[in-house]
């Protein structure tokens, strides 16, 4: 017998305030990562356009479940421990991310450089991870801010998979603008992305800072797609030779890390 006879179902309209709900929670989620500060109930209901009675009441369970938490005493809230549990709970459960976490801590020991696990986040990309070299120079970006892909080196092995009208759609207009004002040409983005894929490695200099130079390897899945890649951020005036060694020494750990067929 079906034990569902007589119940009664949920309505459309049920159905549809659960999901907005879900999303409402998403949305404070996201707003918090890009914000990265306590910020006050009302100024996220203003941030993601949600009544502010229904985001109270959001975040008060949140609150109770200790995925955000009060911070000082004039309504700002943050991320609570929850979120660090439920983080440290999937890198324990992902090897890949051991791995990386062993690879970077090595290269930033052997180079002095600053070494960094990167993937795509939407149509950005992030720092996954991060190791800080030796060396008196340092620069990275801070783990879980969304970079755009023209940027750096990194951004175009993860897209190689693509192709060049696939990479024109995927890209964002506004992106192309650098941090200092200068525009990267669209199109010599999309013959970045495909001479990328042919080296099997990438080298930017002086795109998001001047005064750097970004060296990134891919990290491919089974069927050859970039899923991370491996980089290394060293001063733009970095003599050739040496990041052409650094180069190669990132490719072999990227291959080292990756699916093989």
């Amino acid at each position: 017998m079906d034990e569902r006879v007589g119940q009664s179902k949920p309505s459309p309209a049920s159905l549809t305030e659960r999901q907005r709900g879900i999303d409402r929670v998403i949305d404070v989620l996201e707003a918090l990562l890009r914000l990265r500060q306590p910020t006050k109930v009302g100024d996220l209901a203003r941030k993601i356009g949600a009544p502010r009675s229904t985001l109270y009441a959001i975040v008060n369970r949140l609150v109770e479940a200790e995925m955000l938490e009060p911070v000082g005493e004039d309504g700002y809230i943050y991320f609570g421990k929850a979120m660090h549990l439920f983080g440290r709970a999937y890198t324990e459960a992902n090897p890949l991310h051991r791995r990386c976490r062993a690879v970077l801590d090595r290269l930033a020991a052997e180079t002095s450089a600053t070494a960094q696990l990167c993937a795509l986040r939407g149509h950005k990309y992030v720092v996954v991870d991060s190791s800080d070299g030796s060396g008196l120079f340092r620069i990275t970006t801070d783990i879980g801010v969304e970079v755009p892909l023209p940027w750096t080196a990194s951004g175009r092995l993860l897209l190689d998979h693509m192709t060049a009208e696939e990479v024109r759609a995927f890209v964002p207009p506004e992106d192309y603008r650098l941090p200092d004002g200068r525009v990267v040409d669209p199109e010599e983005f999309v013959v970045g992305v495909a001479q990328a894929r042919i080296d099997g490695r990438c080298m930017t200099t002086s795109l998001s800072d001047r005064f750097t130079s970004c060296l990134a390897a891919p990290i491919r899945d089974r069927r050859g797609v970039a899923v991370a890649t491996i980089c290394l951020v060293v001063p733009a005036d970095t003599a050739e030779g040496r990041k052409r060694e650094l180069l190669d020494r990132i490719v072999a750990a990227g291959l080292d890390l990756s699916d093989r067929p």
